[in-house]
């Protein structure tokens, strides 16, 4: 988004040529984990606004195309992550992850 965290073209570092700003911060990943006992966290953002933060979750709002619906359903397991194996073994939502819902919405 910045040049501050960028690379030069050659794909050396750039020196550090002032201190980060609290506009620049970066934050921890949330790592939303599929457990029942749902927590949620609020984060507070730029310009007083908040953010929620979800750590655990058990529902979401998935599509089906061949039934061109949306419904909000129960999520059971995190099948595949072609990201890492260690995200299905600890069970993490993310993007992209191939999980296994509720048949019956």
């Amino acid at each position: 988004r910045d040049s501050l965290h960028k690379r030069r073209a050659t794909g050396g570092r750039k020196k550090h040529w002032r201190k980060k700003k609290k506009y620049e911060m970066g934050r921890q990943p949330a790592n939303t984990k599929l457990s029942t006992n749902v927590a949620v966290r609020r984060v507070r953002v730029r310009g007083g606004n908040h953010k929620f933060r979800a750590l655990r979750l058990d529902h979401g709002t998935f599509s089906w195309g061949s039934e061109a619906v949306s419904r909000k359903v129960r999520i059971l397991d995190v099948v595949y992550n072609a990201s890492n194996n260690e995200l299905v073994r600890t069970q993490t939502l993310v993007k992209n992850a191939i999980v296994q819902v509720d048949a019956a919405p």
